[in-house]
């Protein structure tokens, strides 16, 4: 037992103890300890308080009068000492024990009552109140009720006052958070409609400029003709002639030389001379009539008018020396473009050859950096499993044309993209893979190349619009203007038959947004936004009907034409799709090619081998159920579905794999053995292994695959893409925009987690009641346990909803740590905004003697603190097992922290626990406010539970410590362990 003997005559036996026995200085209770044996059995430990060794008896808060004399019992009340016996002359004095509360309550100031000295006590006066050790009265707050003799004042009306002011606030956010963002983009809207009104007026007095120029030129040209005849009498037509119209050098003659049967049979390719012709001087003619016999020759083969780029960054369209600063200036330049090419494809639309030529020519199509990619003797083999998935794909993918994969399920068509996109993830791959020639990284050219996975990622609390306008902010080039940005946006958006949509939600399972289709085109558009040089696609089209197909297939050949080389995967295209392809890649099972060339010559290929198709079917669709073996070929063509790969290997002199070689018996003559291949016949006569072999090998696989993952995500190539994109600083901007508008959209939710906070308060509040010999720490504790549930389960939120949409970002190059550092900027608002929630009801209702300042800084640093732990739990678990490892650790922790008779092991878990420093500061803010006659209350409660009153600041420095490492530990899991 703590005690302090308080009567005079014991100051001499303390500076005995004080001489002869060893001192235990205690900092935390402003105490000397003494510790003194008796007899060998009881340990007694006498706390000497310097500061009241020579004053008056009894501490300040406490009411020690003299004692009366109980001539009855003898004892002195109310201290419950006698008077030594055979001393008549002794008289009771004061009080002779000063301890905790527990053990000397009577000599503690009562509570309702203040004792300015230790003799004196008064009655609390009305509109004040007193607690207990008090030495005056304290002033109640405005609007609470203190009666007299109150013991503390009533703060419950400025808590139902908060609450309802906070719960109308929140109910507003709940029902008006749309309106913020929806205001902005009305006005957004408006200055977009008023520059496409005068886009659209411009274009329209143009179009009838030029037609009153050519009815102008038209009459000109008949009076030509009649005065020719009339005064010359010459013959007309035979020697035609031209004549200066209208302040034109040469007459303007169309020339329409090709029929429109032809109009889709051309593809122009990428690039202009890279000598070309000056600023001011005459350009070279290119030689139109080698042109033109080329196509007389073969309409069908011919590949483009091939154009070299000279400068990766030519120069856009936007006019020197133009500020552009106004919204309507903006979309006004960019509709005017806009108009430009619509008129430009007009009047090019039936490609005759003098259009074919106007848009190779044409200076104003601006034409991108060319990715060629080529790929030989190309295989991938699954390690886990030793399987094929592709096997001696050898061809070449060209810029400026559009390519599609087909083929049966299994048949690798996914993986082929992969294998092209650098992404083949756990399997092994021989053979080469050429960019542009040269044996060079796909990664290196990440910037210019665009993947659209086959589910549609995309952000649901976005609108179209927005979506589209952060790939293009972070992926295009930064020295771009905003001018031109917004003509590229605009350009996909109307390209893709989204202007109706633009401005609504793209949707999620829970909310509804767009339709399917559209949701598909937005895909699509993200990638389109960032101007690639290599686009491929997987599957783009499923899900669409024959029309949203046609318009997609129509937006990608306006891109082929700007010089980006597509590649994607298609599964049954009409007739009309197939069409518009170029080439086509057409594997069957196994990863074998059965044919890799121009699309419009497949029908000629299998015909040569005796398959022909029926009238009415669709050819892909044909070749597929062949390949898939559910349609036979008819029994003269003396051919079998397992024979097409060796048949296109032998039609183009590739190698066969020797297992295949009892395929090819027969078709041909000699055949070459590939060398590459013999190694792999070793998984295929492999003996059946025991099931602890199985285990080991399966548990082998699983390590390489995580381990080619991580190599995977901290791969670093050197970047030949010539395009610099915005830094971490401006992504880090861009981010924010985006987070903070999708804050906004679940305004909802967090106006539901903001009212659960504060019933939370009002619950704990009112059923922990601030005990003073423990300080409130039963309260704090489940203050702890309840915060830091609520804001774990909140903040999980930030990053296991949108793992597709941060996968599918960092894998083209976004920065993954101005995505990690946007979010948890956006998530300090509910740091700062929680703690005062909670607190206005909390505090309302227990009324501690600690400050609301120490309350909310030490409740400010848990919340950050859990929330660093949040982090980490949804980026490596699923949803379902975080929240139950948000609901688990709180409680574990905290019971683990709060243990009594700890062990030395249990102490240094406890050390590890942020409930516990978080426990700790809260007990001692609450416990400096104790003083005086409290001193050895405090002492005790604080020795028992090993707390240190100097340590407020290291509590809270601990648990912002973990905050950052936990922070820490979630970024490195968020970039090393992504899943592809």
């Amino acid at each position: 037992m703590l005690l302090y003997v308080v009567s005079p005559v014991y100051h001499l036996v303390y500076y005995f103890i004080a001489s002869y026995i060893p001192r235990i200085k205690l900092e935390c209770c402003l105490i000397d300890v003494y510790v003194c044996v008796f007899s060998g059995r009881s340990l007694i430990i006498f706390l000497l308080v310097p500061s009241l060794l020579f004053s008056e008896a009894c501490p300040l808060g406490s009411y020690c009068p003299l004692a009366k004399l109980n001539n009855t019992t003898g004892v002195c009340e109310p201290y419950h000492y006698q008077l030594p016996p055979g001393q008549p002359n002794h008289t009771c004095g004061g009080a002779n024990i000063w301890a905790d509360v527990g053990s000397s309550s009577e000599i503690f100031c009562s509570a309702g009552s203040y004792c300015p000295t230790t003799v004196q006590k008064n009655s609390c006066s009305s509109g004040h109140y007193c607690r207990m050790g008090s030495t005056s009265e304290k002033r109640c707050f405005k609007l609470t009720s203190c009666k007299a003799n109150s013991t503390s004042q009533n703060i419950h009306a400025y808590g139902i006052m908060l609450m309802v002011a906070l719960t109308t606030v929140l109910l507003i956010i709940y029902n008006c958070s749309d309106q913020v963002i929806t205001t902005r983009e009305r006005r957004l809207a408006k200055s977009r409609e008023a520059g496409a009104r005068s886009a659209r007026e411009t274009a329209r007095a143009r179009q009838r400029w030029k037609v009153a120029k050519d009815a102008a030129k038209k009459h000109a040209s008949g009076l030509q003709t009649h005065l020719s005849r009339t005064f010359s009498r010459k013959k007309y037509g035979k020697y035609p002639e031209q004549f200066k119209i209208l302040n034109q050098d040469k007459s303007e003659m169309e020339v329409d030389l090709y029929p429109p049967s032809h109009s889709s049979n051309f593809s122009i390719s990428t690039s202009l001379p890279s000598s070309a012709p000056s600023k001011g001087k005459k350009k070279e003619p290119i030689d139109l009539m080698q042109m033109m016999h080329e196509i007389e020759v073969d309409p069908d083969g011919y590949e483009g008018i091939n154009l070299e780029v000279a400068d990766p960054n030519p120069t856009r369209h936007m006019p020197e020396g133009e500020q552009m600063t106004t919204h309507t200036q903006i979309f006004k330049y960019a509709y005017a473009q806009l108009e430009k090419e619509k008129a430009m494809e007009l009047e090019n639309k039936n490609l005759t050859f003098s259009g074919v030529v106007n848009m190779a020519i044409n200076t104003e199509i601006k034409r991108r950096p060319l990715i060629e990619i080529s790929f030989k003797e190309l295989t991938l083999t699954l390690k886990a499993k030793n399987k094929h998935l592709l096997r001696g794909v050898t061809g070449k993918i060209k810029p400026g044309r559009i390519t599609a994969v087909m083929g049966p399920s299994g048949a690798g068509k996914t993986t082929f993209l992969s294998a092209l996109a650098g992404k083949p993830i756990g399997c092994r791959m021989t053979g080469l893979i050429l960019i542009n020639g040269k044996n060079q990284s796909i990664h290196s050219y990440k910037k210019i190349i665009g993947f659209v996975p086959q589910d549609d990622i995309v952000h649901g609390n976005l609108t179209v619009e927005e979506n589209l306008w952060f790939s293009a902010h972070c992926r295009l080039s930064a020295d771009l203007p905003k001018p031109d940005k917004v003509l590229i946006v605009e350009r996909v958006i109307e390209s893709l038959g989204l202007q109706t949509v633009r401005d609504s939600l793209v949707g999620t399972v829970e909310k509804r947004g767009i339709s399917g289709g559209q949701k598909k085109r937005v895909n699509v558009g993200l990638e389109m936004v960032m101007e690639p040089s290599l686009l491929i696609l997987d599957e783009p089209t499923s899900g669409l009907d024959s029309a949203s197909s046609q318009l997609l297939l129509k937006a990608l050949r306006r891109e082929a034409l700007e010089g980006v080389n597509i590649c994607m995967v298609v599964h049954q295209p009409s007739y009309t799709l197939f069409k518009m392809f170029d080439d086509l890649v057409l594997l069957a099972k196994g990863g074998l090619i059965v044919y890799h060339g121009p699309a419009k010559k497949v029908e000629e290929y299998f015909a040569g081998l005796g398959i022909n198709v029926p009238e009415r079917v669709n050819p892909p669709d044909h070749y597929i159920d062949i390949l898939e073996g559910i349609v036979t070929p008819s029994p003269s063509s003396g051919v079998n579905y397992k024979e097409l790969p060796i048949r296109w290997m032998l039609h183009n002199g590739y190698p066969i794999p020797p297992d295949m070689q009892r395929y090819a018996a027969g078709l041909a003559s000699p055949v070459d053995i590939n060398p590459a291949h013999e190694s792999n016949l070793g998984g295929f006569g492999m003996e059946e292994q025991s099931f602890a072999g199985e285990l080991w090998q399966d548990m082998k696989s699983h390590v390489e695959l995580h381990r080619d993952k991580i190599r995977h995500n901290f791969l670093k190539s050197r970047d030949l893409s010539n395009r610099r994109t915005p830094g971490v600083f401006w992504q880090y901007r861009y981010f924010l925009g985006r987070v903070g508008k999708q804050r906004l959209r679940e305004a909802k939710i967090q106006a539901i987690d903001y009212l659960i906070l504060l019933l939370a308060g009002v619950c704990l509040g009112s059923l922990a009641k601030v005990n003073d010999q423990t300080f409130g720490a039963a309260g704090y504790t489940y203050t702890i346990i309840a915060v830091s549930l609520l804001c774990k389960i909140a903040a999980l939120r930030s990053f296991s909803l949108d793992k597709l949409q941060y996968w599918r970002e960092s894998a083209s190059g976004i920065s993954s740590l101005a995505y990690f550092l946007a979010k948890d900027t956006i998530d300090h608002f509910n740091t700062v905004i929680k703690p005062v929630l909670y607190l206005s009801m909390f505090y309302s209702f227990t009324n501690p003697r600690s400050s609301f300042t120490d309350n909310y800084v030490v409740l400010l640093c848990l919340i950050y603190c859990v929330t660093g732990i949040a982090y980490a739990l949804a980026i490596f678990f699923e949803p379902g097992p975080a929240q139950l490892w948000s609901v688990i650790l709180p409680v574990v922790l905290t019971l683990i922290a709060t243990q009594a008779n700890q062990s030395n092991t249990l102490k240094n878990i406890a050390n590890l626990c942020y409930p516990k420093w978080a426990l700790e500061a809260f007990v001692i803010a609450n416990a400096e406010r104790y003083y005086g006659v409290w001193l050895i209350t405090r002492c005790g409660s604080l020795l028992k539970t090993g707390y240190n009153l100097h340590h407020w600041g290291l509590c809270v420095f601990i648990l912002i410590l973990i905050g950052m490492v936990t922070r820490f530990v979630a970024f490195f899991g968020m970039v090393t362990f992504k899943k592809k």
